[in-house]
């Protein structure tokens, strides 16, 4: 038995109710499944935000771990993930809502792929087109020059929603997330327009996602050590130092007396 079936079963019996109870063509059907398996996957979301704003929080810190120990990769890794668990950091949080949506994209291609078979005869006289554009979205990406412009989309999407969510990253992280859209584009072009639909939705949600969350909720900045001034009170004393001996300690500044200058008088005439 494939492991996706019961994936692919639910998938089905959505977009059967999305396109039979709710009324919605088959293509827009998957753009509102996307919509449904983003919206389970807000608490995923949550969590991915807030680790990712801790290590922006903690940034500093990591990078000097990572200066002090470049010579020892395997210290390096041991001091990196005792610092994640003293401070609740989890990078592998970042990749959650990616890794969840894996088995629903590769049912849905699946879903697709037999759909004009065991879906459609359902529902004779049915469109598979979108916006009068995409002509058939069970059919390959590059069977039509919609699909191509799919794939742009996909690929801007892509790329704009690694750059909002990637900014805790090294630059290698970064630049590889940067080039595997473009890599995958490859692979993407025999599938169905219509998983590529569900991709640049997806994309599209991440990308209003990043924005959103940086305006509400801006990411913490670290902290910057503390500039004393000549109001700054001095530090105290730590217990563990022996006071100074009298004799040592600094004197007090002795106020000058003002000198008083005596004016000549001058002489009458």
């Amino acid at each position: 038995m494939n492991p996706l079936t019961p994936i692919e079963n639910v998938l089905t019996h959505i977009l059967e109710w999305l396109h039979g109870t709710a009324g919605l063509p088959w293509a827009w059907a998957v753009v509102a499944l996307t919509l449904m398996v983003r919206m389970l996957l807000v608490p995923l979301t949550v969590r991915q935000i807030h680790s990712m704003q801790r290590m922006q929080a903690h940034l500093p810190e990591m990078k000097a771990i990572q200066a002090k120990y470049k010579g020892d990769r395997a210290r390096m890794n041991q001091e990196l993930m005792a610092f994640y668990k003293e401070n609740k950091i989890n990078p592998a949080a970042s990749c959650l809502p990616i890794v969840a949506q894996i088995p629903i994209f590769f049912a849905l291609y699946f879903v697709l792929k037999d759909f004009e078979k065991e879906i459609f005869p359902n529902y004779p006289g049915s469109d598979l087109g979108w916006l009068g554009i995409v002509p058939d979205i069970t059919a390959p990406a590059n069977s039509h020059w919609s699909g191509y412009l799919l794939l742009a989309i996909y690929a801007i999407s892509q790329t704009a929603s690694t750059l909002l969510m990637s900014s805790t990253m090294d630059r290698t992280q970064r630049t590889l997330l940067l080039i595997l859209p473009l890599a995958f584009l490859f692979v993407v072009l025999n599938f169905p327009a219509g998983l590529v639909l569900y991709w640049v939705t997806t994309n599209l949600w991440t990308v209003g996602q990043g924005l959103i969350t940086r305006r509400l909720a801006p990411k913490p900045k670290p902290k910057a050590p503390e500039k004393r001034s000549s109001r700054t009170p001095p530090k105290s004393p730590r217990s563990d130092e022996a006071p100074k001996p009298a004799d040592e300690q600094p004197k007090p500044a002795q106020k000058q007396q003002a000198r008083k200058v005596k004016r000549k008088k001058r002489a009458r005439r």
